[in-house]
């Protein structure tokens, strides 16, 4: 009687195995890990952004410094900076809160103004020649001009990345994994493309040779 049942038994344990077999090439053809691979993929992308923004604040405190050494009477310019600066850092946008839409302008609106603020400070050094041969500053203007550049880029990659996520929300197959299962997947937010033209700030280096 036991031999006769046991068979009976592992086949009842053997099957679902099986099915989940079968199924399992079936799942990844139609598109089932599109979503949280993308998902990913645009979460990595967001921490480079805020990895290069930060460096940017970083640079910042060493740069008022140095320039407030030979032009202390450009007060306003100077306050402008450190203050876009604190605005800039007291936002930020996490990974996981990728859809909200209003952190995600807060964010992006502070970022400009401070990105403006270093901009008129570049053209205040314009008039400093002693300054711009500094040294020090030289150096930070060269780590400025390459964090610039690393953002632009962190936020090509990361406007790419979203685009490819959010279309997975909505495009067959993967939107029915959307509608069945990743039911809590939430289009990411985009830098606008007015922003994406914001212009960096326009640094330049040594001094110019007399005409």
């Amino acid at each position: 009687m036991r031999a006769s049942t046991f068979p009976a038994f592992s086949r009842s344990r053997l099957w679902p195995a099986v099915v989940l077999l079968m199924l399992a090439p079936l799942l990844s053809a139609c598109g089932y890990n599109t979503i949280p691979t993308a998902e990913e993929n645009a979460k990595a992308a967001w921490s480079e952004v805020l990895n290069q923004y930060q460096r940017r604040a970083d640079l910042i405190p060493n740069l008022v410094e140095t320039v407030k050494g030979y032009a202390s009477h450009e007060k306003e310019v100077l306050e402008g900076v450190v203050e876009a600066r604190a605005k800039a850092t007291q936002v930020t946008v996490t990974p996981e809160t990728l859809s909200d839409p209003n952190a995600f302008k807060a964010f992006q609106d502070n970022q400009a103004q401070l990105t403006g603020a270093l901009s008129r400070l570049l053209a205040v050094v314009e008039n400093y020649p002693d300054l711009k041969a500094n040294q020090n500053f030289l150096a930070l203007q060269a780590q400025l001009e390459g964090t610039e550049n690393r953002i632009a880029v962190a936020r090509r990659d990361y406007i790419g990345a979203v685009r490819d996520y959010n279309l997975t929300l909505r495009t067959f197959p993967s939107v029915i994994w959307a509608k069945l299962w990743f039911t809590d997947a939430q289009p990411f937010q985009n830098f606008t493309v007015e922003q994406d033209k914001m212009d960096a700030p326009k640094v330049e280096f040594g001094t110019r040779s007399g005409g």
